[in-house]
């Protein structure tokens, strides 16, 4: 016997709860009452977060290396939604690779390229001695826009979930109980928020995740402009485990970053002391005693039943991309769950219909993302592949005016920009021509060595 849902709309008055005020949370919470303004219904949403996006330091982290690309501010912008000036940090417009076997310098493809630093708190730990800080937490402003544009910010901590008359239930730290049409779970995957919606009894499982390490270096803002630049400079080192690290410049500090397999502190140490890193800090330079740093999960599979009668998960507790450009796809999975809850219904049939395509097709393109990886970490221990990628790109750097003939540039910038798909990276990586150039590239510096 087939069982159907009746539909159910969010239609006026409707209560929409949102726990977590992240990215996620707080896009969801503009495009729910954006939509629904534009087709006459009055919403009420109100989004549980209880930490302080103004205070430096841990207490106002979301843990997040925090660059986003140039062509998302401007999708951000076409919704109505325009990053001021004190968030953006720096703007970074080009890359420097460095390997085991050499080091090249990658431009953006074009100016939309760029790609911006940012801080989701107040900046590191310390950096209140600065004050007044000169720059502006990325989810403070997102949290005010949404409460702007008509969101209800309630700074309380969420404790439990129930279901009463099959409508979700939130209870809160001071004891008080609030019932919702539709909940909306945006709590990351490294809050302890999120055992709560496993414990919910919908069947909920959280993505599969890996440690990373993030690290804020005091460097002095001078030191960094002359050190870093307005580059981000990522290495591809022949460490195993190892994905990839970066260091951003962000003011007076150097963002670290490192992905891989469970990364642990001893490969943290061997990291920041291989020769191709050491180049990139100031000479003499040693880790701060207590610097500020973290060993966040990040997203790596799919979730179990992140959606279901009457809730949905968003972010990377439900859905995101792999490496890379989680605010991106904040953006995306929340703008097509705030569409799909007001236009369609939030019944789990709805939910399937409608947001569920958005979130497949991220996770498709993720598989591609894992292949990239796998081979990078595979063919990364040939040094005819190293130096041939090397050789490859500087060659397309000198030889193309024209960004879209630099065709393997482009792909390891998106790469690490997030501004294009894992399958446009692959197409474009793996081009006869820039295999060709590789093949020959690489067997050519390995005879001059």
């Amino acid at each position: 016997m087939v069982r159907f849902q009746r539909p159910i709309e969010l239609g006026n008055g409707a209560r929409v709860g949102i726990v977590g005020g992240g990215p996620a949370g707080t896009l969801t919470a503009f495009f729910l009452l954006d939509v629904a303004r534009n087709i006459g219904i009055d919403l009420r949403v109100e989004i549980f977060e209880s930490r302080q996006f103004t205070c430096t330091g841990p207490a106002g982290c979301n843990m997040c290396g925090g660059v986003i690309s140039e062509s998302l501010l401007q999708m951000m912008a076409a919704d109505g939604i325009h990053l001021p000036e004190e968030v953006v940090i720096d703007t970074i417009d080009s890359y420097m690779l460095h390997t085991d076997v050499g080091s090249v310098s990658i431009q953006a493809p074009v100016t939309e390229k760029r790609i911006a630093s940012i801080y989701r708190g107040a900046g590191p730990h310390g950096a209140e001695s600065q004050a007044p800080l000169p720059w502006r937490s990325f989810d403070e402003f997102l949290l005010n826009l949404a409460v702007q544009s008509g969101a209800y910010h309630i700074a309380e901590r969420v404790t439990g979930i129930e279901w009463s008359d099959g409508r979700p239930l939130l209870i809160t730290r001071g004891g008080e109980r609030r019932d919702y049409d539709f909940l909306v779970g945006a709590v990351g995957i490294n809050g302890t928020s999120v055992s709560l919606f496993e414990k919910m009894g919908r069947g909920y499982q959280p993505p599969r995740s890996v440690r990373a390490f993030i690290g804020e270096f005091y460097v002095g803002e001078k030191m960094v402009q002359r050190v870093l630049g307005h580059s981000m400079h990522v290495f591809l080192l022949e460490l195993p485990g190892l994905k990839f690290a970066a260091m951003t410049p962000k003011g007076h500090y150097a963002t670290f970053i490192i992905l891989g397999d469970n990364i642990d502190k001893e490969m943290v140490q061997r990291v920041l002391a291989h020769p191709a890193v050491r180049q990139c800090l100031p000479p003499h330079w040693e880790i701060p005693v207590l610097p500020c740093q973290c060993q966040p999960r990040i997203y790596l599979g799919m979730p179990q039943r992140f959606f279901g009668h009457r809730f949905a998960m968003v972010g990377d507790c439900g859905v995101s991309r792999l490496y890379k450009d989680g605010i991106g796809a904040a953006y995306r999975t929340a703008k097509a769950l705030a569409m799909t809850a007001v236009t369609h219904g939030v019944t789990a049939a709805d939910l399937r219909k409608h947001y569920l395509p958005t979130c497949r097709a991220l996770e498709r393109d993720n598989k591609l993302g894992h292949l990239v990886f796998y081979l990078d970490e595979l063919l990364g221990k040939s040094s005819l592949f190293r130096m041939g990628l090397l050789q490859t790109v500087q060659q397309e750097q000198e030889q193309y005016p024209v960004a879209t003939e630099r065709r393997l540039s482009g792909a390891l910038w998106d790469i690490f920009t997030g501004s294009a798909s894992y399958r446009d990276i692959v197409l474009r990586a793996s081009h006869p021509t820039v295999l060709w150039h590789m093949i020959k590239n690489g067997w050519s510096s390995i005879g001059r060595h």
